[in-house]
């Protein structure tokens, strides 16, 4: 996997972008996440297994789609974003829903999406030379659709447990981005849906900008704020501080088995 990992620095601005972390329940197990493989690319991701999303289009600012929202809010506040113009907000939301169901088949109103975290690229990204300002949301799987990627940006696809995910991580079977590894572990203490939804209702969604060091033996850091290289103090996820390039692998600090206590 050495050979998708990025050592080039991106200068240009990160462009807005929107994923939705889609979920269902399990009569046997903790909830099941839709995760997609991306197609082979120079630029981004690299058969990265990934949640369905992509970057803001303009139409998606557009008076009549902005109108058709149903959000319990301001789309600005809702992100914990108040400096953001609310038709920008609210572009989001509807760059999320329809970026999914472009990619699965999968239609979610838009009321029915909650925003958890925002993550911008670092200036030397970890898997891609593209740099993406993405607001990661969580929403629950419509009855009665099924998700059929489209075979083009998405050329694959499966519903993993957070813990089944990363255990195939570890595994070598699948390739995940380090967003995507700290999403799923932070979902990882989660018996349901419903759970997972009440948790992004209350809580604030935090902003990362991981500060990309190398340890003295070059292995390549990845910090999350509240880590003490961190220029943020507080924290705005859960999880480790940090994740480290070893063995092929980002993995927290301690190792991979801090991530698989809270997995059962």
């Amino acid at each position: 996997m050495s050979d998708i990992l990025n050592n080039e620095t991106v200068d240009t601005p990160p462009r807005d972008a929107a994923t939705i972390v889609l979920m269902r329940d399990c009569e046997n197990s903790k909830p099941e996440i839709l995760l997609l493989r991306r197609g082979n690319s120079h630029t981004v991701m690299n058969n990265a297994y990934v949640f369905p999303g992509g970057k803001l289009d303009d139409e998606d600012e557009t008076a009549e789609k902005i109108d058709a929202l149903k959000l319990a809010g301001d789309a600005n506040v809702l992100l914990n974003e108040p400096d953001l113009p609310k038709s920008r907000a609210a572009a989001l939301f509807v760059a999320a829903a329809r970026e999914t169901q472009e990619e699965t088949g999968v239609t979610v109103a838009t009321d029915q999406i909650v925003p958890i975290s925002r993550w911008i690229t670092p200036n030397t990204p970890t898997m891609m030379r593209k740099r993406f300002d993405a607001r990661f949301f969580v929403a629950r799987m419509p009855d009665g659709q099924t998700a059929v990627h489209d075979g083009e940006e998405a050329t694959d696809s499966g519903w993993f447990t957070a813990a089944d995910a990363l255990r195939a991580y570890y595994a070598g079977d699948i390739t995940l981005a380090p967003p995507q590894i700290m999403t799923l572990a932070g979902l990882l203490p989660y018996q349901t849906v419903d759970e997972i939804l009440k948790m992004a209702v209350e809580a604030t969604p935090g902003t990362v900008q991981p500060h990309v060091f190398k340890h003295a033996d070059d292995q390549r850091v990845l910090a999350y704020p509240g880590d003490p290289t961190h220029p943020v103090a507080e924290r705005a996820i859960p999880g480790p501080s940090r994740l480290v390039w070893r063995d092929e692998r980002f993995e927290p600090e301690e190792g991979q088995q801090v991530f698989f206590a809270d997995a059962n």
